[in-house]
């Protein structure tokens, strides 16, 4: 039976150090009741905890680290039911040999999507065997790591080939492909030897538990499983059985993140493997090309998916300058929700103009969201303006509002004396043409 935060914090240490990166030693053992942390994390642990805890403490998805990324430690199926922890890895695939191969790393390295205030980028590159000059692989690779500033996925033609790259990319935490029963322990040996993860090949979940059970009875268990799979169909059925044997019926064997090979160079069929694979648990999301536009496409439902659902992406609470305004400027309200803000101050510096932007406290919430939970009314709208000198801004005397929320005008013009509230636009693509048509006279 699995113990409660209180039973697990008997037998931890109880000093409170907080090397574990929580503030005490309850607040830990909850991380370890939810599945959340590792006892590994607890540098003071004692032989009785580890033998009471031990490998029930973990997650039922092992947690893996790709470069400085983390995967894995997944405890649920669904978002809603918690949150999803660490979001896929995108990457992109050079073959050795290729002609335009140092474009393609430049264009990677300097890839960045910047949405909603997070900087997206790619998390790593993967390089394939072409010829069979194990030297000249490896020089590859290290070229790839090197251009790219990225962990490589080594997936190589023969095991020396992987030996010899690995080494050349010693100590990068990178991904070695194409693990199975036949070149495990030689694989595992060079893993070992230059601080990399190794990914376990297999045509199907029994295939897969297989080999990471013999891989983790020799003592190396930073895994993931590749599974190869014919058709979207199956690929989707596949990650879906193995991570319900991991998380519901807590089969180890199957609980290490995916990495998946998109071969087709079909950019919608390839969109809909990638999809699929970001819905469907993947771990590492390995491209055959590199597309801006379908770069942008996956960034963007992978930060909607593993956005917690429970606290949405806001931004800090405050008055922000939007070009460079002065004591003539307008002045804009709308919520801390991250994309209405960016929506809205995006459109005001579009126009042209110079703005202060009135972001109050909001929980994250949108317009209409946060005015029927009672967080952007007249009052508190007044009352964040003037903790945070609004008036010595500004000599300008209006305020626009959200047009959704044009209930609000009178109250906040009751709290805000001298103040002329002005109801704008309901959408944001339509701050422009208010601007051109009500403010500019």
């Amino acid at each position: 039976m699995a113990l409660n935060g209180l039973e697990i914090q008997k037998l931890l240490p109880k000093t409170n150090c907080k090397e574990c990166g929580s503030n005490t030693c309850l607040a830990f053992a909850m991380k370890l009741a939810a599945k959340k942390a590792n006892l590994s994390e607890c540098p003071y642990a004692s032989e009785e905890a580890k033998n009471v805890l031990g490998a029930d403490s973990e997650p039922p998805v092992k947690s893996v680290t790709v470069g400085t990324a983390k995967l894995g430690e997944e405890t649920v199926l669904y978002r809603h039911e918690k949150t999803f922890v660490h979001q896929p890895l995108l990457a992109v695939n050079v073959d050795e040999g290729s002609a335009d191969a140092a474009e393609i790393f430049a264009e990677i390295k300097k890839y960045k999507l910047e949405r909603v205030g997070e900087v997206l980028t790619i998390g790593c590159v993967a390089v394939t065997q072409k010829g069979s000059d194990e030297q000249a692989y490896a020089a590859f690779a290290k070229t790839a790591g090197e251009a790219t500033g990225l962990p490589v996925i080594i997936r190589a033609s023969t095991t020396e080939a992987a030996g010899a790259a690995a080494a050349a990319l010693k100590g990068t935490h990178g991904v070695i492909c194409g693990v199975n029963m036949q070149n495990a322990d030689d694989m595992t040996a060079i893993a070992k030897e230059n601080t990399f993860n190794l990914a376990v090949a297999a045509g199907s979940v029994d295939e897969a538990a297989q080999v990471t059970a013999y891989l983790k009875g020799k003592s190396f268990n930073e895994l993931l499983i590749q599974y190869k799979t014919d058709s979207l169909a199956e690929q989707y059925q596949t990650n879906t059985i193995a991570r319900r044997a991991a998380i519901k019926d807590k089969v180890k064997a199957l609980g290490y993140a995916g990495l998946k090979f998109i071969e087709t160079d079909d950019l919608f069929a390839s969109a809909r493997q990638a999809v699929t694979e970001t819905d469907k648990y993947g771990g590492i999301i390995v491209l055959p090309t590199f597309s801006k536009a379908q770069m942008a496409l996956l960034m963007t439902l992978r930060q909607n998916i593993y956005t917690d659902p429970q606290k949405p992406i806001q931004v800090e609470p405050k008055i922000y300058a939007i070009g460079e305004p002065n004591r003539n400027s307008e002045v804009f309200v709308t919520t801390n929700f991250s994309l209405t803000y960016f929506l809205v101050s995006g459109e005001i510096e579009n126009s042209g103009i110079s703005a202060y932007l009135v972001v109050p406290e909001c929980e994250g919430m949108s317009v209409l969201t946060a005015w029927a939970a009672g967080k952007f009314s007249g009052t508190i709208i007044a009352k964040f303006a003037k903790e945070n000198g609004l008036e010595d801004l500004v000599d300008t005397r209006r305020i626009v509002i959200p047009g959704y929320v044009s209930q609000i005008s009178g109250e906040l013009e009751e709290n805000l004396p001298g103040w002329k509230v002005l109801v704008g636009p309901q959408e944001a693509g339509d701050i422009q043409g208010f601007i051109k048509a009500v403010l500019g006279k």
